[in-house]
């Protein structure tokens, strides 16, 4: 908890800031299935909007390939072995044969998210036909609906989009591709982002050999979309700003109407208690967030689940405050060296986005 000798003495009769550590909202399963749509940050992207790097033509190839793309599902698609083809006209670019979908690979930061979000909006479809969510989203409805009860709901869909697609363990490799190959027989189309070729997903992570067939069977539903570039987060912007002292912390939160205040430690003990499929309510309405004593993270579960949730603050654009050390300092050199050192490099990466947006939390002198 924050020590009380921190709280500002002119807080006194105010409410207190909220704490993370105290949500643990419960979310059912129809309400995963409704918002199974591009978070609040990408509501209002689109391929216009998408600006590609002149000294990367990739870019501005995938922007005419995903239209392209987009531009072929505005009809339902056939069953597999129907007489209508998946697209309703072929995309500007081929796909590989045999294929049902698009793969976006890329480095972090260079705007597949963007582009991911930007072909669901350009899907002339209702929004209730095409879904949106990340690979762990994805895996919790599965968890919640069951696996049947996914398939029927999913395969009416004419595209479903996947973003931060990998694979951490062989159990999430079987039902991934279990679940991919069930929609596609039913006509689904699929886009997904990674940082890592559906070839090679699961490689350090868990003996990827014993389980080819199924990764191979991923890797047949897309052509693979390379985009290169630098992270756009740190394309002309200064240095991640250094952290705040706990004092500043707590004082920002209490001025701020709506941002929550926690201690690192408990916010990683209570992280632990409650699914991450939560994560995302547990942010709803929040203005800020506000931790103090931030330190580097010990194993690598608690890890993962901080990777989460700053998927979901940033979704959100939640700005986030700190003191303690500095957020490139989180994991260990092991971890980023590791089998999840993508997922960490991109935490690294959004979370100092985030701090560079609670800037404006602290008075300037």
């Amino acid at each position: 908890m924050v020590s009380s000798t921190a709280i500002p003495e002119s807080s006194s009769g105010t409410t207190a800031p909220a704490a993370l550590a105290d949500r643990a909202p419960q979310v059912p399963a129809d309400r995963l299935v409704a918002e199974l749509v591009p978070p609040p940050r990408f509501d209002a992207v689109r391929f216009a909007t998408y600006v590609p790097d002149p000294g990367q033509p990739s870019q501005a190839a995938a922007v005419e390939a995903l239209s392209g793309f987009a531009a072929g599902l505005g009809a339902p698609a056939a069953k597999a072995g129907g007489r209508r083809g998946l697209w309703r006209r072929a995309p500007r670019t081929p796909a590989r044969s045999g294929a049902r979908g698009m793969y976006l690979d890329g480095g972090y930061g260079v705007g597949k998210t963007h582009l991911l979000a930007s072909l669901w909006h350009a899907t002339d479809a209702p929004t209730e036909l095409k879904a949106f969510g990340t690979f762990v989203e994805l895996t919790n409805l599965v968890g919640a609906l069951g696996f049947q009860q996914t398939v029927k709901t999913l395969s009416g869909h004419r595209l479903l989009c996947i973003d931060e697609f990998e694979l951490d363990d062989p159990g999430d490799t079987v039902l991934v591709s279990s679940l991919l190959g069930k929609l596609v027989g039913e006509g689904v189309a699929l886009a997904a982002t990674s940082n890592t070729l559906p070839g090679k997903l699961g490689e350090g992570r868990f003996a990827a050999a014993d389980f080819l067939r199924e990764i191979q069977g991923l890797s047949a539903h897309f052509t693979p979309l390379r985009i290169d570039g630098e992270d756009y987060r740190h394309r002309g912007l200064p240095k991640a700003p250094e952290p705040r002292t706990d004092d500043e912390v707590t004082r920002a939160a209490y001025a701020t109407p709506g941002a929550s205040l926690d201690d690192f430690g408990d916010l990683l003990d209570h992280l632990a208690r409650v699914h991450p499929s939560r994560y995302g309510a547990m942010c709803e309405e929040l203005t800020a967030v506000a931790l103090t004593g931030v330190r580097p993270v010990a194993d690598q579960s608690t890890a993962l689940r901080l990777v989460v949730l700053a998927d979901r603050l940033y979704d959100r654009e939640v700005p986030v405050l700190a003191s303690g050390v500095p957020f490139d300092e989180l994991f260990g050199e092991e971890m980023l060296r590791g089998g999840y050192r993508k997922k960490y490099f991109r935490a690294i990466s959004r979370l100092t986005a985030l701090a560079r947006d609670a800037g404006r939390l602290v008075p300037t002198a």
